[in-house]
């Protein structure tokens, strides 16, 4: 395919996918719950840390997760005292447990309470091109205070050659708008294009065999190089070919 007909075909699965329909079998059912901004952020951020395994079972687990915060998780954040913390105990998803989701209770209430909440802290570090400079500032800041050290595996960090899927799967939910109704489009400081596209084996793979990807490895530099190859196609909203790419992996096994 030629530029063009990548950049057509690719637009039309694009349409296909990024529907209202796409939200009940995907983990941004999640923060589609709630209404209130802090809400979103919140339930989006602790799904997304959860999310890998079957989308199923990240679903039933981020329910549960609401659940224990009693689905008001920014009040739950903020006025939460020990006896509620103990209720937390039990909870897993595969290798995320209660005392990982414990620490990102208290970490979550310390970026409210002395950074001005999440979109402060990536406001302030994020650049015009990028926000994995602000995903690293992020890990910074949520271990800052005391915590497990087994707790700082479950937050990546791009300089350290992490793809961040996650986190950048979490941003795309908040700041890009997409006048669907999918992505929330929360975050209005920040640009969708200095978005980067959640790189992971479905979206890695199909991007390979489209020739938008050369690199082996899911990793900082691929998604660089993935980026870049998006940014040529649409450099207002490069990450709405996630939508693409991951409905060819998943869905049409591309």
């Amino acid at each position: 395919m030629t530029q063009q007909e990548l950049k057509s075909f690719l637009n039309e699965k694009v349409e296909q996918y990024n529907t209202p329909e796409f939200i009940d079998s995907d983990p941004i059912l999640i923060p589609h719950l709630f209404t209130q901004k802090e809400d979103i952020e919140i339930s989006g951020f602790l799904t997304a840390t959860i999310a890998w395994g079957k989308r199923a079972m990240i679903i039933k687990n981020a329910h549960k997760m609401m659940a224990l915060l009693g689905n008001s998780p920014y009040d739950f954040i903020l006025n939460h005292n020990d006896q509620q913390l103990e209720s937390l105990s039990g909870f897993v998803h595969r290798t995320f447990n209660s005392i990982d989701f414990t620490h990102f209770v208290k970490a979550l209430q310390h970026i409210y309470t002395t950074h001005n909440g999440l979109e402060s802290v990536f406001n302030k570090y994020a650049t015009q091109e990028s926000l994995q400079p602000a995903i690293h500032e992020l890990k910074k800041i949520f271990f800052e205070i005391p915590h497990p050290s087994r707790t700082t595996k479950h937050i990546s960090d791009p300089l350290k050659n992490s793809a961040c899927k996650k986190i950048n799967m979490w941003l795309r939910w908040l700041i890009r708008d997409d006048s669907t109704g999918v992505d929330f489009g929360l975050w209005k400081n920040i640009s969708p294009s200095a978005l980067s596209c959640p790189l992971d084996v479905h979206s890695g793979n199909v991007a390979r065999k489209l020739g938008l990807l050369n690199r082996k490895q899911n990793d900082a530099k691929a998604l660089l190089e993935l980026d870049t190859s998006l940014r040529l196609l649409d450099k207002h909203d490069p990450v709405k070919y996630d939508f693409a790419l991951f409905g060819l992996g998943v869905f049409e096994k591309f």
